[in-house]
């Protein structure tokens, strides 16, 4: 089973019973291990000894003991001979911890003295092998894996390193299932969660995690209560399914939140993540072909949101996959499928979503829509869904976008692709303070939390909105976004984003599970009871 380990840092006498509370809320939360990160403590007075001393005997979880020095990504500003000294007044104080925690190199260069100080070769007390990287991949890291197996005193080896891409966490998963002891292998930074998280499926023997976000031990290291109750770290194993959500930025994504709660309802094996890929076609194809190819991954589907809506359509054809056929008309796809022989289908629930929110809101059937003038903003992969869907349903539709050739591009697509009665023009963003339409429709990211453009809103302050006016903003974080909040002061309607998005994940949670998507659980995920 895999460990999380709550890694503490301990800098003077003074903060051992803060440290001490703190493993215990560590292990009330799901931790297995606490690491005792005591690089700061004093070695010359007698009182920083003794409080490391203190942390192993009171330690409340079996416990790991880290000195790490500045060269090696620490605190410790000692050299190798006082570190022994430190280590070897530990290791005859009569309480051991479970482990020490050397890097490689320091361990290779006082291999034979420091095996006499731990007692390792008395087998009293195991000895974790490191090697971290803050920069990137070592470019010798299979060889200091296959110098660590070879090490008689190493009985767990540990490979920490700053990940390119998400690719870098295949490379941690096949080092774990080829491994020949029990190994650690994570990847740091914004592309290195799954690593941790999928640590139990290919058999990770520690994944580290902190009690609070801001005090995080390295780049991307998530909370033992994200790991716990989002990600349901203790239900993975070898044969959990793999989905996620690709886009760029994704760490806004409610879709984590809400697939892995629906999991948990429907008890299927599966687990949700977060994807960070950059908006270049060349990453989108290099990433998800390696996770669909990696045999030992399970990777089963994807939500895909901005700016891989045209990607992910391209993709699947180009693998020879099945592209649903609206997504085909649409011209961009929002949920890729790996079926069980490992074919391809991608297919596009904004649309189907965007009506049923938009005829929800304003309380009449789809008919109702016939006639009905619709501004839409932007012209990316969510806009080319909402607009079909409108022109579908006989809208008169308008898109405004701040690159009128993106605009004219899609308006033509869309008047070549139509089925329905509605029609599409390309509109001036100027005439929208004197023209009053009866929707507008925000698909742009403008106002998504932790976007760049978070506190705007794409409709001007003097637009004409009243209380016959309806106004759509597909960006669910936050529910009420700039747009909202303007619509809201002005006596529109007002529908947010977030009742499109439980729609269409219910439809990709379907196809992915074979069951229905658990809406009230999804909700009650998304705005809390009630």
């Amino acid at each position: 089973m895999t460990r999380i380990a709550v890694p503490i840092f301990v800098r003077d006498s003074a903060e051992v019973a803060a440290a001490l509370d703190e493993a215990q809320r560590a292990a009330a939360a799901g931790a297995r291990l606490i690491e005792w990160r005591v690089d700061a403590l004093p070695n010359e007075e007698t009182e920083g000894i003794q409080a490391a001393i203190n942390l192993i005997k009171e330690s409340p979880l079996p416990c790991i003991l880290t000195r790490r020095t500045v060269d090696e990504g620490g605190e410790c500003t000692e050299n190798d001979i006082q570190r022994g000294v430190f280590f070897s007044a530990i290791a005859h104080c009569g309480f051991l911890p479970k482990f020490f925690d050397f890097e490689l190199a320091s361990f290779q260069k006082h291999a034979s003295p420091w095996r006499s100080i731990l007692n390792i070769d008395e087998h009293e007390v195991s000895l974790i092998l490191s090697c971290h990287d803050f920069d990137g991949r070592p470019a010798d890291l299979i060889q200091r894996a296959e110098a660590m197996t070879n090490e008689p005193a190493c009985d767990v080896i540990k490979l920490v390193w700053t990940a390119r891409s998400l690719r870098d966490n295949l490379e941690a998963f096949d080092l774990l299932s080829e491994r020949r002891k029990p190994m650690i292998a994570l990847c740091m930074g914004r592309f290195g969660l799954m690593s941790r998280v999928l640590a139990p499926k290919f058999g990770g023997f520690v994944t580290y995690a902190c009690l609070e976000a801001d005090d995080a031990s390295a780049p991307g290291q998530p909370t033992v209560e994200e790991l716990q109750d989002l990600y349901r770290f203790d239900r993975i194993g070898p044969a959990t399914k793999v989905y996620g959500v690709i886009g760029w930025p994704v760490e806004h994504s409610q879709g984590p939140r809400i697939h892995n709660a629906g999991f948990e309802a429907v008890e299927h094996d599966g687990v949700y993540l977060p994807l960070p890929i950059p908006p270049e076609y060349e990453h989108f194809k290099a990433t998800v072909g390696s996770f669909v190819d990696h045999e030992r991954l399970d990777f089963r589907g994807a939500s895909v949101t901005i700016p891989h809506k045209e990607n992910l359509l391209r993709f699947v054809k180009e693998r020879g996959g099945t592209v649903d056929p609206l997504a085909e008309r649409i011209g961009a796809a929002n949920t890729l499928v790996v079926e069980d022989d490992g074919s391809l289908a991608c297919m596009n629930t904004d649309a189907p979503a965007a009506i049923d929110a938009l005829c929800k809101g304003m309380e009449i059937e789809p008919a109702g829509l016939d006639g009905r003038r619709v501004a839409v903003f932007g012209a990316g992969g969510v806009a080319r869904a909402v607009v079909a869907a409108l022109c579908d349903a006989g809208a008169s539709v308008t898109i405004f976008n701040r690159t009128p050739e993106k605009a004219e591009t899609l308006a033509a697509h869309q008047k070549a692709a139509t089925v329905g009665r509605g029609g599409v023009e390309v509109g001036d963003v100027d005439a929208l303070a004197h023209d009053q339409f009866d929707v507008y429709v925000n698909c742009t990211p403008l106002g998504m939390a932790g976007g760049p453009d978070a506190d705007q809103s794409p409709l001007p302050e003097d637009a004409p909105l009243d209380e016959r006016t309806t106004v759509f903003d597909t960006v669910y974080t936050p529910q009420r976004t700039p747009l909202i909040k303007q619509a809201e002061a002005r006596g529109a309607r007002t529908i947010v984003g977030s009742e499109m998005f439980l729609s269409q994940a219910a439809m990709q949670f379907e196809r992915w599970t074979g069951k229905p998507g658990p809406m009230v659980v999804f909700r009650a995920t998304v705005e809390g009871p009630g």
